[in-house]
């Protein structure tokens, strides 16, 4: 039998609360996931799942006991406290507490990377990580100033695809310099004269592609230690593409 929430005063929902914040998730080295799918990624994907939290109008009409060797705990919640934990208009009322992972180091066989600097929106970064997920890339590299990755916006934008590759915390420096050394040629997205069209990056053995902040785009400093710029040509009625989109472009275009 499940333990079971009844009150929104109990002291495991606060600090389950406390997730939705990055100081409370650094403390906790945890974060927490909502939704049906999330949850079921997180399991197909061998995360370890401290908890997985339910509701009882999501168990009256779920198979919840299919996740219960997929976590240490298995928690009933009260359906009127569902709303201390959901970040969504119309919450499915089943939650997962993931622990963090730190990915500090990229894999020994690279082709593909990503490099993200100083991406602060959520779903751009989420949207990014799919992308990369959906393209075979071996790995992002998220640099300082990036939105934080356990983020629920970020999360949900994922749709699981950040336990599909590594997703590694580095300095756009350290990256550049380890990778160089690994022969890859470093690629920033940039708009100024010298930057040369993508399409003239087509049989590159290893690539990596730095794209920038939604305003600020690529630090000019990445820029100069990268090996070219690259733009997108596009219609002159528009200045720039959301940086989620021109990532696609660019690593579909490099796979």
């Amino acid at each position: 039998m499940m333990k079971a929430i009844t009150s929104k005063q109990n002291s495991q929902l606060k600090d389950w609360h406390k997730l939705l914040t990055s100081k409370g998730r650094k403390k906790a080295q945890a974060y927490l996931v909502e939704g049906e799918h999330l949850v079921e990624e997180a399991v197909k994907s061998n995360q370890t799942i401290r908890t997985i939290i339910v509701s009882q109008q999501y168990v009256d009409t779920h198979d919840v006991l299919r996740w219960q060797s997929a976590c240490q705990e298995m928690i009933l919640l009260a359906n009127h406290c569902v709303d201390v934990l959901s970040q969504t208009q119309q919450s499915q009322g089943v939650f997962a507490v993931v622990e963090m992972v730190a990915v500090d180091k990229l894999p020994q066989v690279l082709r593909r990377v990503l490099i993200v600097d100083a991406v602060q929106d959520p779903g751009n970064l989420g949207t990014i990580i799919r992308t990369a997920d959906a393209a075979d890339y071996d790995a992002v590299i998220l640099g300082d100033g990036t939105v934080d990755l356990y983020n629920d916006k970020v999360l949900r934008a994922t749709q699981g695809s950040l336990w599909h590759l590594p997703v590694v915390s580095m300095p756009v420096d350290t990256a550049v310099r380890q990778l160089k050394q690994q022969g890859f040629t470093i690629l920033a997205t940039a708009l100024h004269q010298a930057a040369q069209p993508y399409h003239n990056f087509t049989a590159l053995e290893r690539a990596a592609i730095i794209v920038g902040n939604e305003g600020q785009g690529v630090a000019q400093r990445w820029i100069e230690q990268a090996d070219a710029s690259v733009y997108i040509p596009m219609s002159n009625r528009v200045e720039s593409l959301n940086v989620a989109i021109a990532a696609a472009v660019l690593m579909f275009q490099l796979k």
